[in-house]
Formats: C-alpha cells, sequence, structure tokens
C-alpha cells in the first residue's frame, strides 16, 4: 500500500468507530477483508487510526467536522503531506477542497481548551481539581502515544540477561526507574511479542505504573495473597515474581472470561497461581496477608493506550463507577485476615474514583489503619494510577511487619 492508501484506509475505518463500533473489531474485519496489506500496512493504518481516536477533537476542528476525513487530513496537513498524500490517483483520498484548505490553517490555540487538549467537556472540572498545576501537562501527554514497557520476570531472568536477549532481536531497551524491574522499549517495540524474551517468559508486557502499583502493594515470599479484580492477569505475574514463587497466589474476577489468557501466561512465566471459581471465591474467608483490589473504573489514566474509551464516557457512567468500587472495595475487605493489608487501585484520573473512595473506605471501615496513597501519571513516566493500603484491625502471632513498604514519597 502507499502512503496514501492506508491514509485513505484509515479515513474509512475512522466512521465505524466514531459512530459506536469498537476500533479492534473494525481493524480485524478490515485486516481478514484485506489481503494485500501487508503487516507493515496494517500496523501504519492501525498507528494512523488510534491517532486519529487520541486527538478526535483538535484534529476534528481543524478539518472541519467529527468524521474520518477530516481527522484524516488533519494528521495529513500535520505532516506536511497534505499535497503528496491527497491526490486522488489510485487509492489515495480525494484532494481538500477549498473550503477545507482554508479550515486546515486555523489556529487550534483559538479552539476551547477540551478541544485543544482532547478531553470530553463535563470532566473538565474534575480534571482540573485532580491534577493541579499538572493538567496541562498529563492532558498533553494524553493526545499521545504511550511508550512500549516491559516487566523482567524474575522468576525467569534478570534485567542484565532480558536486555541482552531483547538486543539480540533487535529491541532496545532501558531501565525505567518508577519500578524496579521496568524496562523501556526505545527502539523496534512491535518485535517484543516475537522475540525469545517474550516467549520463554523472561518479560511481560506491563506500563510501568502497572508494575510500580504491583510492586508497592508489599507481597512477600511465604504470604497468602489474592489478586481480587485480576482481569488478564499482568498485576497476578508481578506479584508472583514479587513472592519468589513461595506462598499461595490467587487470582478472581467477577469476570472468568477475563482471566481466560492467565493459565498460558502462567505457564510461560513460570508462575503458579490459583484461579478461583466462584464456589471458591464465596466459601474464601479472611485468611489473605494481601489483597490488592484493581478496581473497574472510568479508565482516565489508561487514554493513550484505548483512546476510544474516553469519547464514550457519559456523566451516568462516570457517576456510577464510585458505588460499584465501594462495593467490591468491602467485599474484598472480607478476605483480609486480622493485621492483613488491602491495596485499592484504579486506572482514574478522578478523585471521586481515587482519594475520595479511599477516604470513604475509612470512614465506613473505622478499625482499618491508612497506610498511605499515591497518585501517578505521565508525568511520573507511565499511565495514570491511584493507589491506598490499609491495615486490617487486629493482630495474628508472628504476623510480619510491614512497616518496610514505603511508596508515600514522590
Amino acid at each position: 500500500m502507499t502512503p496514501g492508501a492506508r491514509l485513505s484506509a484509515a479515513m474509512e475505518l475512522l466512521d465505524p468507530i466514531l459512530a459506536g463500533e469498537p476500533a479492534e473489531r473494525v481493524l480485524t474485519r478490515w485486516a481478514r477483508g484485506s489481503r494485500f496489506a501487508g503487516s507493515k500496512d496494517r500496523a501504519a493504518v492501525r498507528d494512523l487510526v488510534f491517532d486519529g481516536l487520541r486527538r478526535r477533537r483538535s484534529l476534528g476542528w481543524l478539518g472541519g467536522g467529527d468524521t474520518g476525513r477530516a481527522i484524516g487530513l488533519a494528521l495529513a496537513a500535520e505532516e506536511g503531506g497534505l499535497d503528496t498524500l491527497c491526490t486522488g490517483d489510485g487509492y489515495d483520498p480525494a484532494p481538500p477542497s477549498a473550503a477545507e484548505r482554508a479550515r486546515l490553517v486555523g489556529d487550534i490555540a483559538r479552539a476551547p481548551e477540551a478541544v485543544r487538549l482532547d478531553f470530553p467537556d463535563f470532566l473538565g472540572p474534575a480534571l482540573h481539581a485532580a491534577l493541579g498545576g499538572d493538567f496541562g501537562a498529563v492532558l498533553e501527554a494524553m493526545r499521545h502515544r504511550a511508550p512500549v514497557d516491559l516487566r523482567v520476570n524474575t522468576l525467569r531472568t534478570n534485567a542484565d540477561a532480558a536486555t541482552v536477549v531483547l538486543a539480540r532481536d533487535g529491541v532496545r531497551v532501558a531501565s525505567q526507574p518508577l519500578a524496579g524491574h521496568a524496562l523501556r522499549v526505545l527502539e523496534n517495540p512491535r518485535a517484543v511479542a516475537a522475540s525469545r524474551a517474550y516467549s520463554q517468559g523472561m518479560v511481560e508486557l506491563q506500563d510501568v505504573s502497572s508494575q510500580y502499583v504491583a510492586e508497592a502493594a508489599g507481597a512477600e515470599p511465604g504470604m497468602t495473597v489474592l489478586d481480587y479484580c485480576a482481569g488478564g492477569g499482568g498485576k497476578t505475574l508481578a506479584l508472583a515474581a514479587t513472592m519468589r514463587g513461595r506462598g499461595r497466589l490467587m487470582a478472581w474476577d467477577a469476570n472468568p472470561r477475563r482471566m481466560s489468557d492467565l493459565p498460558e501466561r502462567a505457564r510461560r512465566a513460570g508462575a503458579e497461581i490459583a484461579i478461583l471459581s466462584a464456589r471458591d471465591h464465596a466459601r474464601l474467608g479472611a485468611v489473605c496477608d494481601l489483597v490488592l483490589v484493581d478496581a473497574p473504573c472510568s479508565g482516565t489514566g489508561a487514554w493513550r493506550r484505548k483512546p476510544e474509551g474516553k469519547w464514550r464516557l457519559t456523566p451516568e457512567e462516570v457517576a456510577g463507577y464510585p458505588p460499584l468500587q465501594d462495593a467490591i472495595l468491602d467485599e474484598a475487605a472480607a478476605r483480609v485476615r486480622p493485621g492483613g493489608i488491602i491495596v485499592y487501585a484504579t486506572c482514574s484520573l478522578l478523585r471521586a474514583e481515587n482519594e475520595e473512595r479511599a477516604a470513604a473506605f475509612a470512614a465506613r471501615q473505622p478499625g482499618w489503619t491508612p497506610l498511605g496513597d499515591r497518585r501517578l501519571s505521565p508525568v511520573d513516566g507511565g499511565d495514570g494510577f491511584y493507589m491506598a493500603r490499609f491495615r486490617a484491625p487486629g493482630s495474628v502471632p508472628g504476623q510480619r511487619s510491614q512497616s518496610s513498604v514505603n511508596f508515600i514519597g514522590g
């Protein structure tokens, strides 16, 4: 495919996505029906689609509408390729009209703040309140692709060995200081999935903020640990490495299908994880030294990776998360033994889902001791995350001290 044909395909694909169809479904259908498109073509079209979604409002404002063509024209103009990509020849997009050209030279600085920084209008006050002086930097970062981070699986290897093996497959990395075993991919990120380091379980794809949350949770070898909203199991696998394969690690999710890949991922990583059935979950008492609750949330901290999500959020949906988060946190707390630890986490930027939920839990559960919290954003190097830790009332003989886990700074 020519560069113009790739842009034309992205324009066409954006329209059903903007209308509400999931991006992955649209891209998969196109790839299956476009045998002429090679792997590089598919990757380039995918990048154009997601770049367009991340900056849907600002690009649409410049292009003159909330359509795939308007967004694509703005992308082309930004790269100085309007006349070379949009020729109308072959599969290239049609040349811009006089009205489209006039719009594309508009001054984006004159657009409303939510348009310039690409976020829904109704979230403006909540984002300002949550981010304060970092508001502009965080929202600007959310308009661009997220870096690719890897977690070195210490059950299999160490950072030096993983770096060497990755380099042999053309993947260059550097340490990422936010988390102890994080590597950031500097070159050739698409080669990671086919690399020997990945297939042999030496590394896992995981954002550095997510790694931080799993690391700062405070799991130790010999503990009984429960990942309460395990999902795909990224944090579960990180907990397994922190526990060095010693102790009991369990994973639970209200939707078991989300954990369907976890057994194979655990096998590759050399981790032993007990995946709880509904019956197991119902019978589990207050036996856990540590429970991690990565609660369902608005996903505002992950907009770089899931940009379509920010345009589908509604005020009603956002308002529905806090009661759900409270209920899940209380359910999980019932699985913590006396003196044990619960960790509440979200990939949200909003105080209503973060600090306010931690405060509400402390008010509902007066015997629990707050152990501190931390908010993360792209300013810190990764996705937006929040975490808070609490110790359950009471103690048991020989309980481990948690005082050595310190994550409040920064």
